[in-house]
C-alpha cells in the first residue's frame, strides 16, 4: 500500500493508523525490503522542520507516522486525513513484535544502555514467548567511527535479524535509520522512548491524558529537568507553525541532501 503523505511544517507524515503501519512493516520484513520508519512527535517534527539536513533525512524515510496526538490533529485539521488514532511508538513496537513472533522474523534491539536492553529483552520475551531476539547493541553515547558503524551493520546482518528497533533518541535515531536502512535491507524503526517504556523505566500516561494530547505533560512531571526546556521551546513553535500553515504559509517540504554522513552510535 502507498498511503498519502501530507506535510506538516514541511515534514511529510504518512496518514496511517497503527494497524496499517504494522502491516507495512511486517510486509517489508517478509519481503526483506529496506524500510526506514520514524515515529515522530512534536519535538522531532519541529527539529526536522528547522534543520534542512534532518528534514531531508526524515522526508526520505519510507514511513513516518504521527507518534503524538498534536501531529495527528494537525494532519486532520490541515489535510482532512481523518485519522482516528495516532501511531504511538511504544504501541507500534508491540504490534510489530507480535507480528514478528507470528512470522518467526527475528528482531534486533539497537541503542539505549545495556541495563535497559536487558530489561527490555526480558519484558518483550514475557509478552511474546515466540519472539526471537537476534541480538542487542547498546549506544556508545558518542558518534561511531566509520569502522564501528560498518561493524554494527555487519553484526546485525550476521545475527539473522529481519527487523531492527532503534532507541537512540531523536534526532540520532532518525540519522542512524536513514543511513543504515539500505545497507540492512530490512525494516529499521526509530521508536525512541519505546525502549524505556517496555523496559519498565517509564510509566504510560493515563488514557484520558493520552487522548487529550497531554502525554507531554505527564512525561514532564516524570522528568522535569530533562524535558522542560524541550517542551517550553518546541511546543509554542509547533502551535504557531501549524496555525501559520493553516493561514497559508508555504513551508518548504524538501530539505537539501546532507553533504557528509553522521554516524551516531
Amino acid at each position: 500500500m502507498t498511503p498519502e503523505r501530507p506535510a506538516v511544517l514541511g515534514i511529510q507524515v504518512h496518514a496511517v493508523e497503527l494497524s496499517d503501519a504494522t502491516e507495512i512493516v511486517i510486509e517489508a520484513a517478509r519481503e526483506r525490503k529496506p524500510l526506514g520508519v520514524s515515529a515522530l512527535a512534536v519535538h522531532g517534527l519541529v527539529l526536522a522542520s528547522r534543520d534542512p539536513e534532518m528534514r531531508h533525512r526524515v522526508n526520505d524515510l519510507e514511513l513516518v507516522v504521527a507518534d503524538g496526538q498534536p501531529v495527528r490533529w494537525a494532519l486532520n485539521w490541515l489535510h482532512g486525513a481523518g485519522l482516528a488514532e495516532r501511531v504511538f511508538g511504544p504501541d507500534l513496537t508491540l504490534e510489530v513484535c507480535r507480528g514478528a513472533a507470528e512470522e518467526e522474523a527475528p528482531v534486533y534491539l539497537y541503542g539505549s544502555t545495556a541495563e535497559t536492553l536487558e530489561q527490555l529483552e526480558s519484558g518483550l520475551s514475557k509478552m511474546f514467548p515466540n519472539l526471537k531476539i537476534a541480538g542487542t547493541r547498546p549506544s556508545r553515547f558518542r558518534p561511531a567511527t566509520e569502522q564501528e558503524a560498518a561493524d554494527d551493520v555487519a553484526a546485525i546482518l550476521k545475527s539473522g535479524a529481519r527487523i531492527v528497533f532503534v532507541g537512540l533518541g531523536c534526532p540520532r535515531q532518525e540519522i542512524w535509520t536513514y543511513e543504515t536502512r539500505l545497507q540492512l535491507s530490512m525494516p529499521v524503526l526509530a521508536v525512541g522512548a519505546a525502549f524505556d517504556y517496555h523496559a519498565g523505566l517509564l510509566r504510560r500516561a493515563p488514557s484520558w491524558m493520552s487522548r487529550s494530547g497531554l502525554e507531554w505533560l505527564y512525561r514532564l512531571i516524570q522528568e522535569p529537568r530533562r524535558l522542560w526546556v524541550r517542551y517550553a521551546t518546541t511546543n509554542p513553535i509547533y502551535v504557531a507553525g501549524v496555525i501559520a500553515q493553516k493561514l497559508g504559509r508555504d513551508f518548504d517540504s524538501i530539505g537539501k541532501r546532507p553533504e557528509k554522513q553522521v554516524r551516531p552510535g
